[in-house]
C-alpha cells in the first residue's frame, strides 16, 4: 500500500490553524472566518474504486479491479475528472461548507449557555438540544406508527346544527367530544361497533347476550347538555355599540358582600391559580371602594378587575355555602358577577386597551371559564386573549425594558397563566397550542413571597423553602413542559425522535421536579399535600400525552413495555385525580380539579382491561371506572365494560351525526386493521387489546348506513351456519336451503373467499377459515356478521402425516366429504388453490 504522503504547504498549516482558532477569542465566527485566509484544500483526482478505498487496499484500477473479482464485490469506481470550471466550483462549496460547519459548533457550544439562563426552572435541562434524536432507535419502535384514526385538523360539512352544544357527551364524569388527547376521532363511533363486534372479544354466555345492556340510558337523558360547572362566555363586551346600557351599581354588591367574595378568592383562587400580586391588588381594591363611596366612577380596567376577582370567588364557592351566606341560588349568583365582569371589560376597552391591568381582569376572568367543560368560544377567547398580549409585548420579558421588579413579576404572572389557558383549550377543543416555545423569552415569576417583592431592596432571585409562589410554579413548569410534548409529537412522527428518547426526557423533568420541589413541602400542610398532587397528576399525564396515540397502532403493536407505562401512568393519574376531589383536606380548591384531567384517561383504560380482564392492574383500575362511569354495583366487569362502551359508541354517534365531522378519505380503509406483530406477522389469533379499531374491514364509501344498526341477513330465509363433524368424512348437516344462483363459467370461485381470515396454527392442529359473500349485498358493512362460514379443522389423522403424498390424499377425502351451499359449490380447481396455498 502506498504510504506517500503529500507535501503540505506552510500556507495550508496556517490556514488549518486558523480553522481550529477561529472563535477562540470571542469574535463572532463569521466575522473571523472573514478575516481568515482561504482555505485551501487539495483536490486529488481519485482513481481507486470505492471498496478499495474503504477497505485501505491497494487497486490495480482495472474494471472490474482484482481484489473486487477475487471477493466478488461491486467494483464502483467515481466519475470522471471534471473540468477546471466545475472543479474550482466544487472547492468553493466546500470552502462554504467548512465556514458553515464552523458557525454551527459554536452556535451549537453557545446554545446551553444561552438556554439556561434564559428562562429558569427544571425545563431548561429537560428539552433544549438539537432538532433530531441521533440515538439510535429501539428495534421494537422502528415500525410502530400513531394510529392514523386520531389527526390533528377537523372539518365540517356547512349544515352542521350549530344549535347543539360543541361540549360532547357526558356520561359518569367523563366528558368525550370528538377530540380524544388532544386529536380528533372522526370515526369513533365506527371504532367502538368495530370492536364489540368482535366475536373474539365477547365472552358473554348466551344468557347474558340476550339481556338488554342500556342500564345507564335511563339515567343520562340529555347527555348532550352542559353540565352544573359550564359557564358559557357571552360576545357582549366584544361587539356592543359602545354605548353601555347598563349601570356599575347593576351589579355591584354591598360592601361586606364584596369583601367576603374577595375572602374566597384569597383563599380558594389565589393560591392555586395565582394572577395578582395580593398587596398591590388589596390596595386597588381599596382605592376602588373610596371613589364608589364618593360617587366617582372607577376607571375600566380598576372595574373589570375587581368584578373578575369576585367572579372567581363566586364561582369556587360551595352551593350551600352561598344559599347559607347569600341567601341566593348559586346559578343566579354566577350570572350576575359573570355579567358584571364582562360590562366592565366592554368598559375597558378591552379589545384595544394597553393596559396590563385590563388584561389581567381578562384572564381573570377567563379562569374560572375554562376547566372540565369548554367550547369553541372559549378557544376563541383564549386566542384573543393571547394576541393583545403579544401586542402589549408581555411575551417579552419587563428585565429587557427596564421595568420594575414588581409590575415584571405580574406580567410574568398573566403571561404564564395564558400559556396555561391555551395549553387547556388546545386540548379540548384544538387544533394546536398558539404560543410557541422559540417565539417567547418571558421568564418564570421568581419562587419568592409576594411581601418580599416589595421589601428593600426587593428579592431578584429564587429561594429554596416553599413560598406563595411555590404551587404556581410548580403547574407552571409542568404545563410548559407539555407545551414540549406538543411540539415533540410531530418530531415523532417524522421519526426526528424516538419514543424512549421523549419518555426518557419526560422522565428526567420528573425526577429534576422532584429534587427540586419535595424537599420544599411539608406533608402536613394540605395546600402542600395538594402540591405534591398536583405535581404527580401533572407528570404522569405527560406519559398518557405520548403514547396514547400508538396505543392501537396499525402497521405494529405497541411493545409491552410501552403497553406498561401507559397501564401504570394511567392507573395513577386516576388514582391521584379521585384523592383530588374526594379528600376532605382538598375541598377548598376541588372546584379546579377539572382544569387539570378530565378522565379521558379511564376511557384507555376500559378498552385494555375489557380485552384483558385478568391484567394484574384490574382491580385497581376497575375500582377507578366505578367512580368514573357510575355504573351500578350489581354488574359483572365484562357487563359493566361492554355496557359502557355501548353507551360511548351511541352516544358519541348522535353528537357526531349533528356535528358533521368530516373524516380524512383515507382514513376509512384504517377501521378494523389490525397491527402486526415485531416480526410482521398479523395478528390474527391474539387480538390487540388497545386497538379499538378492530377485526372487520372498512364500510364501503358508499355505504351510508349506520356502524351500529341491525345487520343485514344474507337471505329471506334463515341464515344458519352449517355444524361441521371432525374427520375427513363428516358432512354437514342443517345447512341452510338457499336457492342456487346461475353461474357463468368464468366466474372466479376464488375471488369472493376472504384470505384475511385464514388462520395457520401450530403443526399439530391448522386451520383454516375461509368466506363466501352474498355478491349482492359485497359492500354491505354490517352483513359481515350474518354471512356463511365454513371452517374445516384438520386434526391428527393418519392421513395427515409429514409425508406430501399422504397430505394430498387427506385434502382429497376431505374434498370429497365436503358438502357447501348450492350458491357456492367450491370446484376441483378452486379447492386445489386453497391446498396448494395451506402447503
Amino acid at each position: 500500500m502506498d504510504k506517500t504522503l503529500s507535501p503540505v504547504s506552510q500556507s495550508e498549516q496556517d490556514a488549518r490553524s486558523s480553522d481550529r482558532g477561529s472563535g477562540g477569542d470571542g469574535t463572532h465566527p463569521i466575522s473571523s472566518v472573514a478575516n481568515n485566509p482561504r482555505i485551501r484544500r487539495r483536490n486529488r483526482m481519485i482513481t481507486s474504486c470505492l471498496e478499495c478505498r474503504r477497505r485501505k487496499l491497494k487497486c490495480d484500477k482495472s474494471h472490474p479491479c482484482t481484489n473486487c473479482t477475487k471477493f466478488s464485490r461491486d467494483c464502483v469506481f467515481l466519475a470522471p475528472a471534471l473540468d477546471s470550471a466545475s472543479q474550482l466550483k466544487l472547492t468553493e462549496i466546500k470552502e462554504k461548507m467548512g465556514s458553515l460547519e464552523r458557525v454551527l459548533e459554536h452556535d451549537v457550544a453557545m446554545m446551553g449557555s444561552q438556554t439556561a439562563s434564559k428562562k429558569g426552572g427544571v425545563l431548561r435541562n429537560a428539552h433544549f438540544g438539537e432538532d433530531i434524536d441521533f440515538a439510535p432507535e429501539p428495534e421494537d419502535e422502528k415500525n410502530l406508527e400513531p394510529s392514523p384514526l386520531a389527526v390533528v385538523d377537523a372539518v365540517y360539512d356547512d349544515d352542521a346544527d350549530d344549535d347543539i352544544m360543541d361540549l360532547g357527551i357526558q356520561l359518569g364524569k367523563l366528558r368525550l367530544t370528538d377530540r380524544l388527547g388532544g386529536f380528533f376521532r372522526p370515526r369513533m363511533s365506527e371504532e367502538l361497533s368495530t370492536a364489540l363486534n368482535d366475536s373474539r372479544l365477547d365472552k358473554r354466555s348466551p344468557s347474558e347476550k340476550s339481556e338488554s345492556p342500556s342500564q345507564v340510558k335511563s339515567k343520562l337523558q340529555s347527555f348532550l347538555a352542559p353540565g352544573p360547572t359550564y359557564i358559557a362566555p357571552t360576545s357582549s363586551f366584544f361587539f356592543s355599540s359602545g354605548k353601555h346600557g347598563t349601570s356599575l351599581i347593576d351589579f355591584l354588591p354591598s360592601k361586606l358582600a364584596a369583601d367576603r367574595l374577595l375572602q374566597q378568592y384569597w383563599f380558594a383562587v389565589h393560591p392555586i391559580s395565582r394572577s395578582v400580586h395580593r398587596p398591590s391588588f388589596q390596595r386597588r381594591y381599596d382605592t376602588f371602594w373610596h371613589e364608589v363611596q364618593l360617587g366617582i366612577e372607577p376607571v375600566g380596567s380598576l372595574q373589570a378587575v375587581v368584578f373578575a376577582a369576585m367572579f372567581s370567588g363566586v364561582v369556587s364557592m360551595p352551593e350551600d355555602v352561598i344559599n347559607s351566606d347569600f341567601g341566593v341560588a348559586k346559578k343566579d349568583l354566577v350570572e350576575n358577577f359573570q355579567q358584571g365582569t364582562e360590562t366592565a371589560l366592554g368598559r375597558a376597552n378591552i379589545l384595544r386597551t394597553t393596559k396590563v391591568e385590563s388584561l389581567q381582569a381578562f384572564v381573570m376572568y377567563l379562569i374560572p371559564l375554562c376547566r372540565d367543560q369548554m367550547s369553541r368560544s372559549h378557544s376563541a377567547l383564549t386566542g384573543t386573549a393571547i394576541r393583545l398580549a403579544e401586542c402589549m409585548g408581555l411575551h417579552r420579558d419587563g428585565t429587557e425594558y427596564g421595568i420594575g421588579p414588581l409590575e415584571t413579576h405580574v406580567r410574568r404572572l398573566v403571561w404564564y397563566q395564558l400559556c396555561f389557558l391555551d395549553i387547556r383549550t388546545c386540548e379540548a377543543q384544538g387544533p394546536r397550542p398558539g404560543i410557541r416555545e422559540e417565539e417567547f423569552d418571558t421568564k418564570l415569576p421568581l419562587n419568592v413571597n409576594e411581601l418580599d417583592m416589595e421589601g428593600s431592596p426587593p428579592l431578584t432571585e429564587s429561594v429554596t423553602r416553599w413560598t406563595d409562589m411555590t404551587l404556581p410554579l410548580i403547574r407552571m413548569e409542568c404545563n410548559e413542559m407539555h407545551r414540549v410534548i406538543w411540539m415533540d409529537r410531530p418530531r415523532l412522527q417524522q421519526k426526528k425522535m424516538s419514543l424512549t428518547a421523549l419518555l426518557g426526557k419526560i422522565e428526567n423533568f420528573r425526577n429534576e421536579m422532584r429534587d427540586k420541589y419535595i424537599p420544599m413541602l411539608d406533608e402536613r400542610i394540605p395546600l402542600h399535600r395538594y402540591a405534591r398532587s398536583t405535581m404527580d397528576l401533572l407528570c404522569v399525564r405527560m406519559h398518557i400525552m405520548v403514547l396514547h396515540r400508538y396505543h392501537n397502532s396499525v402497521p405494529q403493536a405497541i411493545p409491552d413495555r410501552l403497553r406498561q407505562i401507559i397501564l401504570t401512568s394511567g392507573t395513577e393519574q386516576l388514582e391521584i385525580a379521585m384523592e383530588m376531589e374526594t379528600s376532605a383536606s382538598f375541598k377548598p380548591w376541588v372546584w379546579y380539579t377539572g382544569a387539570y384531567q378530565q378522565y379521558q384517561t379511564a376511557f384507555l383504560l376500559l378498552v385494555e382491561i375489557w380485552a384483558f380482564p385478568q391484567r394484574k392492574e384490574a382491580d385497581r383500575i376497575w375500582t377507578c371506572l366505578d367512580y368514573v362511569f357510575e355504573i351500578p354495583s350489581y354488574l359483572s366487569r365484562g357487563q359493566k365494560a361492554r355496557t359502557i362502551l355501548t353507551e360511548i359508541r351511541d352516544r358519541i354517534g348522535v353528537y357526531q351525526d349533528a356535528r358533521k365531522l368530516r373524516a380524512p378519505k383515507g382514513m376509512v380503509r384504517h377501521i378494523g386493521v389490525q397491527p402486526t406483530g415485531s416480526k410482521g406477522v398479523t395478528r390474527e389469533a391474539s387480538h390487540s387489546p388497545g386497538s379499538i379499531e378492530l377485526m372487520p374491514s372498512p364500510p364501503d364509501s358508499n355505504d351510508h348506513a349506520s356502524p351500529h344498526s341491525e345487520p343485514v341477513p344474507l337471505s329471506p330465509l334463515k341464515n344458519e351456519v352449517p355444524s361441521i363433524e371432525n374427520g375427513p368424512q363428516g358432512l354437514y348437516t342443517n345447512t341452510p336451503a338457499f336457492p342456487a344462483p346461475k353461474m357463468n363459467a368464468n366466474d372466479d370461485l376464488m375471488a369472493d373467499i376472504d384470505w384475511n381470515l385464514l388462520l395457520f396454527h401450530k403443526n399439530h392442529f391448522l386451520s383454516l377459515a375461509y368466506i363466501v359473500r352474498d355478491n349482492a349485498i359485497r359492500k354491505r358493512y354490517d352483513a359481515r356478521r350474518k354471512i356463511t362460514e365454513v371452517k374445516l379443522e384438520l386434526t391428527r389423522d393418519p392421513l395427515f402425516g409429514q409425508s406430501g403424498d399422504k397430505f394430498r390424499k387427506g385434502t382429497g377425502a376431505v374434498e370429497q366429504g365436503l358438502v357447501f351451499d348450492p350458491r357456492f359449490r367450491l370446484q376441483q380447481r378452486g379447492f386445489a388453490e386453497i391446498t396448494a396455498s395451506m402447503r
